[in-house]
């Protein structure tokens, strides 16, 4: 190898080095530790594997409207319950996607929804129980720009729709006998982030979402949310519960701007 191949080598091996070093930096650095000082007060977190799974798809195919899964695993036998699951989304600008407080006489086992996903990240699920003690699993996920994607509806087709509410009722083998119920709460509502640019006017459209959700059976509590900029536009929840033997089925919703929409429906008809 003749000297100037050699020192051009060299100063290809350096300029790969300078380039490389940015990114493995920023793969390097993990958020989690921070973010558990700043939401859960540095409490001690517990293996949540036998407690709560979270499920996400490995790579994202739209990073606005990435599902989630949150589901219980603790055995029928285990005399604890989950009070309360957040939903955690390392690397996105407002990290704490949810926090949902279920009821506690609810037994809700399972909640679906979707969020925006703006790296590549960790999502943590942090469970706490009634024996007081935080349990956390986590996922990772392949998705970019989910925070800052345009909004799927414009902005009059989106005030047309503000705070409209659907309700609907899975048939399932097993109610009957269980008085399980899996049941969608779906509301209209741009959810607006704040990263988002308007494409006309070349600004920022203003931070405007659900930050409040309650569903209860007639008045018993069912679980409650409460909502960031990383929930999806129009925000919806699926779930399972055990029924009380309630006939109605109670919503309440409230956004940043001071909204508050209601709505109830039958709990035996489906899809209303």
């Amino acid at each position: 190898m003749t000297g100037c191949t050699r020192r051009l080598t060299l100063i290809a091996a350096l300029l790969g080095i300078a380039f490389a070093a940015p990114a493995s930096a920023e793969e390097a650095y993990d958020p989690w530790p921070g973010l558990v000082q700043d939401i859960f007060n540095n409490r001690p977190m517990n293996d949540g594997t036998d407690v709560i799974a979270i499920e996400m798809p490995y790579r994202a195919e739209d990073a606005a409207i990435v599902p989630v899964t949150l589901r219980s695993k603790l055995s029928p036998a285990d005399s604890r319950r989950i009070r309360s699951i957040t939903l955690v989304i390392d690397r996105n600008p407002a990290p704490m996607a949810a926090k949902f407080d279920l009821g506690p006489d609810a037994n809700v086992s399972e909640i679906s929804t979707r969020v925006r996903v703006n790296n590549y990240t960790d999502v943590h699920a942090v469970a706490e129980l009634s024996d007081g003690q935080l349990y956390v699993s986590k996922t990772y996920v392949k998705a970019s720009g989910g925070c800052s994607a345009p909004a799927g509806k414009n902005a009059e087709e989106a005030k047309n729709h503000l705070g409209q509410m659907r309700y609907r009722q899975f048939a399932r083998e097993d109610a009957p006998a269980s008085r399980i119920r899996e049941a969608q709460i779906m509301i209209g509502h741009p959810n607006n982030s704040g990263l988002q640019m308007d494409q006309v006017t070349q600004l920022y459209i203003p931070a405007f979402f659900i930050n409040q959700l309650k569903l209860t059976q007639d008045d018993s509590p069912v679980l409650s949310m409460e909502g960031g900029i990383s929930i999806s536009e129009d925000p919806n929840l699926r779930f399972t519960y055990v029924s009380n033997g309630a006939k109605r089925f109670r919503a309440e919703a409230k956004d940043t701007d001071g909204h508050v929409f209601r709505n109830e429906w039958d709990v035996e008809k489906s899809g209303t």
